[in-house]
């Protein structure tokens, strides 16, 4: 047996190494790391294989095979097989990777969306374990699973990066959860750290830019002006030394221009052009607080690292992000839920976890279809708490599924005829200069 185990990323990359270590991952002969850089930009970014720390993180598998480099200039997320090509495929990786004829067994991340979607559906009797994508995997799945790849899942393997919530990713197929405790990471961090030789002024704040102008979210002077508030929550909490860690797709440009507003505001600017994860950086630096907008990273400082955090732009951002079913809404939801509304984490709450009915209740909202049983939840939710976590919410999708509360919906518009509306149109652009020239002929008779 033969376990086919895929990273996109590098954080992904990090946890798979968590996995293994704890011995989360099938049971296999042989494990085979397969790389499949998932940035939207490859061909701008480091690729997995040459991120500091990966023959560390590498040593915890048989061997690696590169993905993204067989089928280069083609990215993986754009691989997306023809039926008639699957067994031409499979003989070619098969072929590639030295497979032989042995039985696999895939982890993968999200089976929902390519590439792993398509190594699913090459190796076609292969079992299916998906792992977490940091945050995301707290969200619903996006797209109902086929029959044949329902049957083949296995189970889950996720960090418990929130501690004691539940994933809904696949909840409607009851899959086994296997949990890594987030504790579990810091060991892998550590060891990045202390390979890393980052020399950094400590006691500063570190902000984690986002590129949110690649979610069609803000455009770059939004985005500029985002960065700048992180800015001024570092000042407003006595810091001037600021540490910037920009995302990996981001532009020299709006670094540079983050940079003049830095010196405006009279802070002490460093730009960290660096691959390393945020957590080895928080290692290196022990920055005071960790300043992002909705960062996996703001939850493994908090819960892993024990690192203060503060989460700027969230609420805007809730109300921004579409559609409502946008897999980013869990990630942000989360962090606005913890970190603004200082809501406690399940393993936490006591008799009374509010945050794990808060996002059963978003969840639903985003594939009520396909997690039916999560409306009571929904409904005893929205009717109790909507007025405090409106915010979470949009009106026009609890109108549309008819959830409380009632006064919160969106009124009824009365259909009206397109040529009626185009004549009401046509009267307020043109009636106040037909009122005008019908008073003056008005006065001129009256003359």
């Amino acid at each position: 047996m033969i376990a086919l185990v895929e990273a996109s990323s590098y954080f992904q990359l990090a946890s798979l190494a968590a996995m293994a270590d704890a011995g989360l991952l099938p049971q296999a002969d042989e494990y085979v790391l397969v790389l499949a850089n998932g940035s939207q930009l490859p061909e701008l970014t480091t690729p997995l294989d040459e991120a500091p720390g990966f023959a560390e993180l590498a040593a915890r598998f048989d061997r690696v095979v590169d993905f993204a480099a067989l089928i280069s200039p083609r990215r993986p997320s754009q691989f997306n097989p023809r039926e008639d090509e699957l067994l031409i495929f499979e003989r070619l990786l098969r072929s590639a990777w030295d497979l032989g004829e042995e039985r696999l067994t895939l982890v993968l991340e999200s089976i929902q969306v390519n590439p792993a979607r398509a190594l699913a559906r090459i190796f076609f009797d292969a079992s299916l374990w998906v792992h977490s994508d940091g945050l995301m995997s707290y969200g619903p799945t996006r797209n109902k699973l086929q029959v044949p790849m329902a049957q083949r899942l296995a189970g889950t393997i996720h960090v418990d990066l929130v501690p004691g919530l539940e994933p809904q990713l696949l909840a409607e197929q009851q899959p086994s959860r296997l949990v890594l405790p987030a504790s579990a990471l810091a060991p892998v961090f550590a060891q990045l750290a202390e390979e890393s030789n980052l020399q950094l002024p400590e006691g500063a704040a570190l902000i984690l830019g986002q590129y949110l102008g690649s979610l069609g979210l803000v455009d770059a002077e939004e985005e500029l002006e985002l960065h700048e508030q992180m800015l001024r929550a570092a000042k407003d909490r006595g810091l001037h030394t600021i540490l910037f860690k920009a995302h990996p797709s981001a532009s020299a440009t709006s670094a540079a221009r983050l940079r003049a507003r830095a010196q405006d505001l009279d802070l002490d600017f460093h730009l960290l052009d660096t691959d390393h994860l945020a957590e080895t950086v928080i290692l290196a630096a022990k920055p005071e607080v960790v300043i992002s907008c909705f960062s996996t990273a703001l939850v493994t400082a908090k819960y892993v690292l024990d690192t203060q955090v503060h989460a700027v732009g969230t609420a805007k951002m809730l109300q921004l992000l579409a559609p409502y079913e946008n897999s980013n809404r869990i990630p942000l939801s989360i962090i606005h839920g913890l970190f603004v509304q200082d809501l406690p984490v399940p393993a936490r709450a006591g008799s009374i976890d509010m945050f794990s009915d808060l996002l059963a209740a978003i969840s639903y909202c985003m594939q009520s279809k396909q997690l039916p049983h999560l409306r009571s939840v929904a409904e005893a939710f929205l009717a109790e708490h909507y007025g405090v976590y409106s915010a979470h919410f949009k009106r026009r999708r609890i109108t549309k599924l008819a959830l409380p509360p009632q006064w919160a919906h969106l009124q009824a518009r009365r259909s009206v005829p397109a040529k009626v509306r185009g004549v009401s149109r046509h009267m307020l652009r043109h009636g106040s200069r037909t009122l005008d020239s019908m008073s003056k002929s008005l006065s001129r008779l009256a003359k």
